[in-house]
């Protein structure tokens, strides 16, 4: 089973705490954690680019001259392809990149990453994640202490207090069980997570 140190929020080592083997002891899957970031960053894409057609442009209510005898191509309207100002060919429209992938795959996926970080000794079970007000030094001072470097707080349930203590330091975020993903696990080299945080993950999960 899987081991993690034990902090306080002053980052004294309390001693080591066993992790959920179900959560963090699997062997990460490499494919299940590539297709969630893809998907996740597939569905950030805002998909509103768009190019006018031929039906769509403006201008060429009229032939732009006659067919025969000018000695020049003959053209049905300004708007063609072929003229500068004219409609786009198969262009960009508005469209959703998003796409779904197994209920199944995602779970795995975010097992695997989590299952990653400990392998690489990188999750810190802080005892009780609490402040009694915001506080970015605080914060900044146990992420030192800890060693804890680009880290992703993780809390059992919505906490404002770690949130504002913990969105302006470079390269941190703070997300509840709840808002855990793929992404930001990979994206931060870091796991600091409350001990109430472990047992919630594990009965989502496990």
């Amino acid at each position: 089973m899987p081991v993690a140190p034990l902090y306080d929020m002053k980052g004294n080592k309390l001693g080591e705490v066993e992790l959920p083997d179900a959560v963090f002891g699997i062997e990460p899957h490499e494919y299940a954690v590539h297709e969630a970031v893809t998907l996740q960053l597939a569905s950030r894409r805002s998909g509103t680019h768009d190019t006018k057609t031929i039906s769509e442009v403006a201008g060429g209510g009229r032939k732009p001259w006659r067919q025969k005898g000018t000695g020049r191509a003959r053209h049905g309207s300004r708007r063609s392809p072929l003229w500068v100002g004219g409609g786009i060919v198969f262009g960009p429209t508005p469209r959703k990149y998003g796409y779904r992938i197994p209920r199944k795959v995602r779970r795995l996926a975010l097992l695997s990453a989590l299952s990653a970080r400990a392998q690489e000794n990188a999750v810190y079970v802080i005892d009780s994640l609490e402040l009694d007000k915001p506080s970015t030094k605080a914060m900044v001072q146990l992420f030192k202490a800890i060693g804890a470097d680009k880290p992703l707080v993780v809390t059992a349930s919505a906490d404002d207090t770690v949130e504002r203590s913990t969105r302006n330091i470079p390269d941190a975020l703070a997300l509840t069980v709840e808002g855990l993903n793929v992404y930001d696990i990979v994206r931060h080299t870091a796991l600091v997570i409350s001990r109430d945080a472990v047992a919630a993950v594990e009965e989502a999960l496990a």
